[in-house]
């Protein structure tokens, strides 16, 4: 909230409203109760009230559950990070209170649940404590056997009715949710939600209201990373995938086995990882670009058929939701530990392209671009996210669908001759014909993954492999050429310029915009084209004393992080440091500042 606003006034009277631009509201309490419920229908809520939101969450790896939370920042301007301290504490039980307490402004609101927790005296004084029996009041709503299952409702209501949100609204999004069930459940639901909503809280607590957005806002949709993501590969033209459920690649895989059918595709749930890669390959190799997708173990298991299909030249797209590890690590926390695997990952020479998106909106569009870059370059394609965009909640403007998508249905005219590895290609760009396309001489090509000559042809000779190792290479550099530079935030040159990749991007840009503010001129690029890098970075890079990598790995052996250590490799620049960190959350805005200060107080 801005800061002259939060503070409850206990004046006497009746409550008090105050108008607010912006609220960061934590949820805390148990995987089992329905928080991600909660932060959902706020967050959707705010898409369809033309302001912008951003959610954050985490959840036990465990079977049985265990506490989890549930960020949720709804603004009236533009919401770049999930933010760093809550206005908003709902706590649910005793562990929920005091291990989030410390993610609260000071003068915050603590709502919790008195039938579970008691408040600590020494903070009553730090916060705003609002006791409710949360528990008592949804048995009393909606009866005893299904109050763990409605306490987040009631509490939903409670939320809407101290903000004002529109309660119809949530009602209209309640019973979508539970459309074609039992119409018991939606009843029960919307009796907890008018209690919560309907609870009289005296005049302990003032109420908020957000401003209005200035201007008129395109017709918005809400959705996590992984269902953007999902919806663009469809517009992109995919009909075909093959995958193994693994958290939290899972969402992409069950969204595309359920859409794909509509549009004439399918979706193939396979025996294991290696399975799954080999039938996308066969996929793409019948005339269309395929999917498949996995999380850092998974993809570790398809590295043997990446290579493959990059010997075989064959348009792939490979998502990796990234999570922290290795091994079987931290499954439901965020890390940007896989970079190297992806760039690098395999045996031989294996040049293959990788991009990274930078929020959810960007996911349906890199996804996108991911599938043309396979098609018009005949390569797998690593679309690298992570864990904290797969999950998080964003609202954006709705894509305009009947510009963008595309048809990738296989040409089958016939042609008189056909090298899908011609060596006399400048840049190196070949393409396979679809399988079933007349060839009028009759020289039908094959395809191994063994080297091979213009004709797919194995063969062991020297020449040929330097020739062919060239030209896979040559496709990466052409495409490097086409790719545009990225746009500096803040100063064109300076002291310090933070770079980012993946879900850092906005915290970082806010970054940039707190600093502003205080006078210190920092700047900002953000790289979504990972592997080739576009060219002519170093012309950026000149114009600023120090380079500094934000991202979410370890510092490594000698001090910097994976993408760092590209860059550094890349352009021999000293001046290119780490700032890291392996906590399995995402990098809040005062995080980034402190340490990039450090950085530069080092010296």
């Amino acid at each position: 909230m801005n800061d002259s606003t939060l503070a409850a006034k206990e004046n006497g009277g009746s409550k008090q409203q105050s108008h607010i631009t912006e609220a960061v509201i934590r949820i805390a309490g148990n995987s089992q109760d329905g928080i991600q419920s909660i932060g959902g229908f706020l967050a959707r809520l705010a898409g369809r009230s033309e302001q912008d939101v951003m959610t954050f969450m985490t959840i036990p790896s465990t079977i049985s559950g265990g506490p989890s939370i549930f960020q949720v920042r709804i603004g009236t301007g533009e919401v770049l990070s999930a933010g760093d301290d809550a206005d908003v504490l709902l706590a649910f039980y005793q562990h929920s209170y005091e291990g989030h307490i410390s993610s609260l402004k000071s003068k915050g609101i603590v709502l919790y649940d008195s039938d579970h927790v008691k408040p600590n005296e020494e903070w009553e004084g730090s916060f705003h404590h609002v006791g409710i029996p949360i528990s008592s009041l949804t048995i009393e709503a909606i009866g005893g056997t299904a109050r763990d299952k409605g306490k987040n409702i009631f509490a939903l209501g409670l939320i809407c009715s101290i903000f004002n949100l529109d309660s119809e609204k949530v009602i209209r999004l309640i019973t979508e949710k539970f459309k074609g069930k039992n119409p018991k459940i939606t009843e029960t639901a919307l009796a907890a939600f008018n209690a919560g909503n309907q609870y009289q809280t005296g005049n302990i607590i003032e109420t908020f209201a957000f401003s209005e957005s200035s201007g008129s806002r395109s017709v918005q949709v809400v959705m996590n990373g992984n269902e953007a993501l999902a919806y663009g590969l469809i517009a992109a033209g995919v009909r075909f995938g093959a995958g193994y459920p693994i958290t939290p690649w899972s969402d992409i895989m069950e969204l595309l086995r359920r859409e794909l059918p509509k549009y004439g595709g399918s979706f193939i749930q396979c025996e294991d990882e290696i399975a799954s890669i080999m039938m996308a390959l066969g996929g793409s190799y019948a005339g269309r670009v395929a999917v498949t997708g996995s999380s850092g173990p998974g993809i570790s298991l398809k590295t043997e058929a990446l290579g493959w299909g990059i010997m075989a030249e064959i348009p792939l797209v490979i998502v990796d939701v990234q999570r922290g590890g290795p091994s079987t690590g931290m499954p439901t926390n965020v890390e940007q530990s896989d970079l190297n695997i992806a760039c690098f990952g395999g045996h031989g020479d294996s040049p293959r392209v990788v991009v990274a998106p930078a929020d959810v909106e960007d996911c349906f569009y890199t996804a996108m671009e991911a599938v043309r870059f396979a098609k018009d370059f005949s390569t797998p394609v690593i679309i690298l996210t992570d864990q904290a965009i797969a999950s998080r909640i964003e609202a954006f403007d709705e894509p305009n669908l009947q510009k963008l998508c595309k048809d990738l249905s296989p040409d089958l005219t016939p042609v008189e001759n056909h090298k899908p590895y011609d060596l006399s290609s400048p840049d190196g760009i070949t393409a396979h014909l679809a399988p079933g396309t007349p060839i009028k001489s009759g020289k039908y090509p094959v395809v191994t993954g063994l080297e091979h000559d213009e004709m797919g042809h194995p063969t062991g000779s020297p020449k040929l492999h330097v020739e062919m190792n060239a030209k896979r290479r040559r496709k990466l550099q052409a495409l490097a050429k086409s790719l545009p530079l990225p746009q500096i935030y803040g100063p064109k040159k300076g002291k310090v310029l933070i770079v980012g990749w993946g879900s850092t991007k906005g915290p970082i840009k806010e970054t940039i915009d707190r600093v502003t503010k205080e006078g210190i001129e920092w700047a900002a690029i953000h790289l979504k084209n990972i592997n080739p890098l576009p060219n002519g970075l170093e012309k950026i890079f000149e114009c600023f004393d120090k380079i500094v990598v934000v991202e979410l790995n370890d510092e490594g052996l000698y001090g910097y992080g994976q993408f760092a250590a590209i860059l550094r490799a890349r352009f021999c620049d000293p001046k290119i440091e780490s700032v890291t960190k392996t906590d399995g959350l995402t990098f809040k805005v005062k995080e980034i500042i402190q340490r990039v200060h450090d950085k530069i107080s080092e010296e």
